[in-house]
């Protein structure tokens, strides 16, 4: 008899052949890629011995270009060396006129929302260019480790929203990846500096990286590790510390600011060699072309400064959003090169009234935290029991209903994976379809949300209004990625979407959207109040409407006529105003003045009914 060679699921057939799969850091200057060899999490080198890859892709007619080298080029070759191509990643051609002044490239729209940057080998999406430095750091882990990779925990910043995310899977995926799961980098970072130190209780991961900023706020306990809030700004980071100093240089050396690209590119290497000199010196000698100048630590904190303020203020939102106190943080992580800057050591000292947490690199700690994750997904066995990450979605997520109004299902600072369902219904009789709009964000009106996608909802039984009972079910992966359905329960019908826009928020939208949430909080409740004062009323206007057409010669007379008549043209009056109380309470006025009138309708009706039948007829 054969036998069926059987592995436990997830598991290598064979007891001691361990499963190989790494943790890439797919940061905005530099990306690593991390193993766990030996019961140690530590990065993986190139032949030269560098565990960084400089986040740069070079095309050339024939070949493609990445790392070092081609970031070494960005001066001469601008035009086809692509860098912090991070920051582009889901978003529109029309955002990129934001960064337009950072960013030397000549931009093209394609067929979708996606912006193109043409180089001598045509145009190139950021998928297709992150995807050439996965690629790279894949080949560098299977040379290195000796064998297929069976997938991949690619980190993401925690404020990337869907489209991002879904990109980055994207250029996995051209890349040959499997990606095993998207991991927040700040989670990433408590994983790495949990298993090292034991630490319990509430820790901050203050992550500054090339070109974005996010603070996490998660709870260590027992292996768990919770994300309790999340904030940040997605155009934020040490990018932003070099075009500061950059012009600092331009107006110190009497410079035009309308450089060209090759130009721009020398600047930005100067400004980023003198902020690198000023993490161990008090000043450096800064020169580019025929002018030198003296930069000082003091002058340098100067202009950095309001940066660093935005990032403490996102800092006390997210410490805000968990309702607890700044003194209650027991431990800050510094995550993320940026971090190097003695001044944003410093503030966040400061902050927080306690040093932070250093002890492993800041570059590396992500991809180290990676690592560890993508070795349990891959279901190799781990000392010291399982481990659980949980992390949250950083916008709220829900659908429109009538008049305009954000319906939220699942609630910001919710942990995922997860599934929420809400019931719905038709608005008026007869209705056979329903679009489901779903949204994004904090506020109560659609307009101030931002839209994700839209889907009908066909072939739901003709009802009277109210009758029909539609379950939508929102469901968010553990990668942060949207799915939503929608099903007639009596009949059965559904329509489902998988939320995959073509790009993603505009810079610090994310934030604005927070803030504005919490700014115009009692705005939006009165707003909403109104709203749904005017959809009760347009539902009774238009069903007194349809009871005068069918019934309102028969039963009634031209008084009683004329008094309806005139209390819906004051609640139509008052429909065109903003004030709500008064539209609510002509609603009452106009429900009351009806009500004899439906009272004898529902007479007739009955009447009618019952005509012609025998009391043992009704009876049986």
């Amino acid at each position: 008899m054969a036998l069926l060679q059987i592995a436990e699921p997830g598991q290598a057939p064979k007891p001691h052949q361990r499963r190989l799969a790494v943790g890439i850091d797919l940061g905005t200057t530099n990306s690593l890629v991390a193993a766990l060899r030996s019961g140690i999490s530590e990065p993986l080198p190139d032949a030269n011995g560098q565990v960084i890859l400089p986040s740069a892709v070079r095309y050339h007619a024939e070949r493609v270009e990445v790392g070092q080298s081609a970031k070494d080029a960005a001066a001469t070759d601008p035009l086809n060396t692509i860098i912090s191509v991070k920051r582009l990643m889901g978003r529109g051609i029309s955002d990129v006129k934001h960064l337009g002044g950072q960013l030397p490239y000549r931009f093209t729209g394609g067929e979708s929302h996606m912006p193109f940057i043409e180089t001598v080998q045509g145009p190139k999406s950021p998928v297709e260019v992150s995807a050439d430095i996965l690629k790279v750091l894949r080949q560098r882990a299977e040379e290195t480790l000796g064998g297929e990779l069976v997938g991949a925990v690619i980190t993401v910043p925690a404020y990337f929203d869907d489209a991002q995310r879904q990109a980055t899977k994207d250029a996995a995926k051209l890349a040959g990846l499997t990606v095993l799961r998207l991991l927040n980098e700040p989670t990433a970072a408590a994983v790495a500096y949990g298993l090292d130190q034991n630490a319990e209780g509430v820790v901050a991961i203050y992550d500054l990286g090339g070109g974005t900023f996010d603070i996490s706020i998660l709870r260590l306990t027992g292996g768990v590790f919770e994300v309790m809030a999340t904030g940040g700004d997605s155009a934020l980071g040490g990018d932003d510390f070099d075009h500061a100093i950059a012009t600092w240089i331009i107006a110190e050396a009497g410079l035009s600011d309308d450089l060209d690209p090759a130009a721009q590119r020398r600047l930005m290497q100067t400004a980023c060699a003198a902020k690198e000199s000023l993490t161990d010196a008090d000043s450096v000698e800064v020169v580019h072309g025929d002018w030198q100048g003296l930069l000082t630590r003091a002058a340098f904190d100067a202009l950095i400064e309001p940066m660093i303020a935005r990032s403490l203020k996102a800092c006390r939102r997210a410490v805000r959003d968990c309702g607890i106190e700044l003194d209650e943080v027991e431990a800050v992580v510094m995550v993320g090169g940026s971090t190097r800057v003695p001044r944003v050591r410093e503030a966040v000292a400061e902050l927080f009234g306690r040093q932070p947490l250093t002890e492993i690199d800041p570059d590396q700690v992500v991809a180290i935290g990676a690592a560890i994750q993508a070795d349990t997904l891959a279901g190799n066995k781990r000392d010291g029991g399982e481990l659980l990450l949980l992390d949250v979605i950083p916008l709220s997520l829900g659908l429109e209903t009538m008049g305009g109004l954000m319906e939220k299902v699942i609630p910001r600072n919710t942990t995922i994976p997860v599934a929420r369902a809400q019931e719905f219904t038709t608005y008026k009789d007869g209705q056979s379809a329903m679009m489901i709009h779903v949204l994004q964000g904090e506020r109560e009106l659609i307009s101030d949300c931002r839209s994700l996608a839209r889907f009908d909802l066909r072939g739901i039984p003709a009802m009277v209004a109210g009758a029909a009972k539609i379950r939508v079910t929102f469901q968010v992966d553990a990668d942060g990625l949207l799915s939503v359905s929608a099903r007639e329960l009596a009949s059965g019908v559904e329509s489902s979407i998988q939320v995959k826009p073509s790009y993603g928020l505009t810079d610090g939208e994310i934030t604005r959207m927070l803030k504005d949430s919490f700014q115009y909080a009692s705005d939006d409740m009165v707003a909403r109040a109104l709203r749904e004062q005017q959809v009760d009323a347009q539902r009774l206007l238009e069903a007194v409407e349809g009871a005068l057409q069918a019934d309102g010669e028969r039963l009634l007379d031209a008084e009683e006529r004329m008094v309806i008549d005139l209390q819906m043209e004051e609640l139509r009056e008052l429909m065109k105003g903003n004030d709500g109380p008064a539209i609510e309470q002509q609603t009452k006025r106009l429900s009351q003045v009806t009500d004899a009138f439906a009272a004898r309708r529902l007479d007739s009706t009955v009447k009618a009914a019952l005509s012609g039948r025998n009391l043992n007829e009704i009876e049986e």
